[in-house]
This record gives C-alpha cells, sequence and structure tokens, in this order.
C-alpha cells in the first residue's frame, strides 16, 4: 500500500504525495509507523534550493513513533515500541561510530561523510515526514520510548534539535558558571541556549531578529537578548557583560545576514544582506581571549544557488588574524546524537528538561507545503512546526 510523504519539487514548491510502502531491506532493518514528525531549519536550504537535492525526494529527518516490523537480526525492538530516530543514520560498528561519532558514520550511502534521513548529499535514505519509514541498523538507531504519549513534544525534539544546541555547548566545552553567547534564535539556537541554562551557565546572550524567538529565550532560558537590527552585538554584549563572555555558539550557518541596521529588508529574510561570514565574525568579536567557540549551524562547501554577492560558496572572509590573536578555539560539525539522546530523555522523563515549549505549531501532514512556507519566511511566531501524519 502506497503511503503519503512530503515531497520536494523545485525550490519553495513541496507537495504531500504517495510514494512506496517502506519495507525491510536487511534482517537489521525496522520499519516505523510515524506519529510525529517536523520541519527543521535545514529543511529550509533544500526547500530553498540552495543544495543538489533531487526533484522527488521526501523530506524529513526529525522522526519519533512505534515500531510496525522489524526484521530477524533486531533484537532490541519488537512491533509496537515506541521511539525516536536521531537523524544520523549510522552502522554502530565501524570506527567513527564505536569512538561515538555517529555523524560520520563510514559505512552508510553518502556522498559525504554520515547519512541522514531524507537529506541532500546524505545518502539515499527516504525522509521521516511521512506515514512510516525504514530504520537501517534498528538496534542501534532507534532509541527506545516509554510507552503511549506522554511527552511527545518533548520527545521529538530528540531526533535534532536538542542534541544539537546541547552539542554546540559541548564543542564549546561550556562549563557551570561561565558565560555564553548564542547566535541565532531559531529551534537550535533556542536548544542551545536552553542547554546552556541546564548546564549551569552564569549568563546567557542570544542574538536574533525576530521578536517572538526573543521572548522564547528570555522566559525558558532565562537569556539576555540581542535584536541585532536595532544593536551591534559586538558592542552591546561586552559593554552589558563587562567584558567579552567566555564561550559562544553559531546556531545560525552559513545563510546568516548582516546586522543591516541601517536597513531592515522587504521580510523576515532578505537575500541581498547574506553573508555568511557574519556570525563567525560576530563571535570572534564578542567571546574573549583563549574562550571557545562550537559551530552547529549549517556549512556547506556547494551552494547551486548563491547570491550574486556571495563569489566563492563554501568560502568565507573570516577575520583570522583577529581569531589567532584571541587564540580562540573553534569546535564545528553535526551532532552525533547518539552520543547524547539517552541522557536527554532521560532529563525528560524525569522532569528535568522540557524543549517543547519552542513548538508553535502541530498541524497536519497535508498542511506541510503550507507550512514550509511560512517557517521560510520567518514569520513572526512560527518557532517549530511539527506535522502528523
Amino acid at each position: 500500500m502506497p503511503i503519503d510523504a512530503t515531497i520536494y519539487r523545485g525550490p519553495h514548491e513541496m507537495s504531500v504525495e504517495e510514494i512506496d510502502d517502506p519495507e525491510l531491506e536487511g534482517p537489521n532493518d525496522a520499519v516505523v509507523d510515524i506519529t510525529t514528525t517536523a520541519i527543521c531549519g535545514s529543511d529550509l536550504h533544500m526547500y530553498e534550493g540552495r543544495t543538489t537535492i533531487d526533484e522527488g525526494r521526501a523530506f524529513g529527518h526529525e522522526i519519533m513513533g512505534v515500531i510496525e516490523e522489524v526484521g530477524e537480526g533486531v533484537e532490541s525492538f519488537e512491533p509496537g515500541d515506541r521511539v525516536v530516530l536521531p537523524f544520523n543514520v549510522a552502522c554502530g560498528h565501524c570506527r567513527n561510530c564505536v569512538d561515538n561519532y555517529t555523524a560520520f558514520c563510514e559505512n552508510v550511502d553518502s556522498d559525504t561523510p554520515g547519512g541522514v534521513y531524507g537529506y541532500a548529499m546524505m545518502g539515499s535514505y527516504q525522509g521521516g515526514q511521512a506515514e512510516k519509514v525504514r530504520v537501517p541498523h534498528a538496534d542501534f538507531n532507534a532509541l527506545p520510548l516509554p510507552d503511549g504519549d506522554e511527552h511527545e513534544e518533548d520527545f521529538i525534539m530528540l531526533a535534532d534539535v536538542f542534541p544539537t544546541g546541547w552539542h554546540g555547548c559541548e564543542l564549546a566545552d561550556l562549563r557551570s558558571g561561565e558565560s555564553v553567547v548564542v547566535f541565532g534564535g531559531g529551534p537550535v539556537g533556542l536548544m542551545a541556549a536552553y542547554s546552556a541554562k541546564l548546564k549551569g551557565a552564569s549568563e546567557i546572550y542570544l542574538v536574533d531578529r525576530v521578536e517572538s524567538r526573543l521572548e522564547l529565550a528570555e522566559e525558558y532560558c532565562d537569556a539576555t537578548t540581542v535584536n541585532f537590527e536595532e544593536e551591534d552585538p559586538t558592542e552591546v554584549i561586552p559593554e552589558m557583560h563587562g567584558g567579552k563572555v567566555d564561550k559562544g555558539v553559531d546556531a545560525v550557518g552559513y545563510q546568516a545576514i548582516d546586522g543591516g541596521r541601517h536597513s531592515h529588508g522587504e521580510g523576515a529574510y532578505d537575500k541581498s544582506r547574506e553573508n555568511p561570514s557574519q556570525v563567525i565574525n560576530d563571535l570572534i568579536g564578542t567571546v574573549r581571549p583563549t574562550g571557545k567557540v562550537g559551530v552547529v549551524g549549517v556549512y556547506f562547501s556547494s551552494d547551486p544557488n548563491p547570491p550574486e554577492h556571495v563569489q566563492e560558496p563554501g568560502e568565507l572572509s573570516v577575520d583570522f588574524g583577529k581569531l589567532f590573536e584571541s587564540g580562540l578555539r573553534v569546535g564545528t560539525g553535526q551532532c552525533d546524537v547518539k552520543r547524547y539522546d539517552r541522557r536527554l530523555r532521560n532529563m525528560i522523563e524525569q522532569g528535568r528538561a522540557e524543549p517543547g515549549f519552542i513548538v508553535s505549531h502541530v498541524e497536519p501532514l497535508e498542511k506541510a507545503p503550507e507550512m514550509y512556507e511560512r517557517f521560510d519566511e520567518r514569520e513572526e511566531g512560527v518557532t517549530k512546526v511539527l506535522l502528523k501524519p
């Protein structure tokens, strides 16, 4: 029987169409009946035509549901088990997986290190904005959850944004009692600020320009916020803090825009103001000498549709002299979700963490095209969209 899935038909064009029902392809596979999936900020790079994703691909790498079928080699799960899937597709036994670098698995079908469901250049794995999905290496990849539907909006965050926000703080080596600045108030940026709070940061600053995001950061993350349309964070944060902060997180990536305090542009996102180096240079200007920076915002090595003024996609104009003079250390890379997901799940179960506060919309799968458009417009109040197949 065919299933419904969210399908890419070209830049800014999504549709919900029928695709083949996923089947077991090996003894270690499982098929999951999806209960909740989500639109991720990194899906927008593909949606906008900024990657080499093929038409006809099903999107979606934030996935949770109930096991429907397992292969004969699966030992940890059986039909009826509730699970959430890390966005990483990993084998569990290669050198990198054994070392907990599951975002860089060496045994996946991918043009780049690591594999991801429904994502450009990272394998042919069907995306999870669908009714069902096949899970390779199910014993390793699926994370068990308590039965029922409790904490549904919290547990779906374990697929990507909560571990990725946590990972940003880990890459920055954030310690309790330290101060941190997070650039970007989207789902990952909010989760980085929330993770900083859970880790015991003394002061948290978050930089964005969408008021609903800034309000969430203040209410749930105890953050001091800076609207970069109104103020230069490299000036106001050291002034407010009494000097530069200890650590920093880039939760924006290559589609950052310049401060543009002279002009707000026509909408929430103005491609003509795009400056892929902006956040890195702002971090150099706000993090103290010998501090550390974690970069979890996405940067691509190629871009088929860059702004006209960005001459060499994948290359940045970073003020490396200041970086060197400051002795800053920078950690980068996609999150190895398996490194963190069990501990973060336990925190949710025990009421220590409630990352679902970022959810603004819960919609049926058929509304995915509309919600992609609204999320891509950075519409006020659209912070995190969940889809129900």
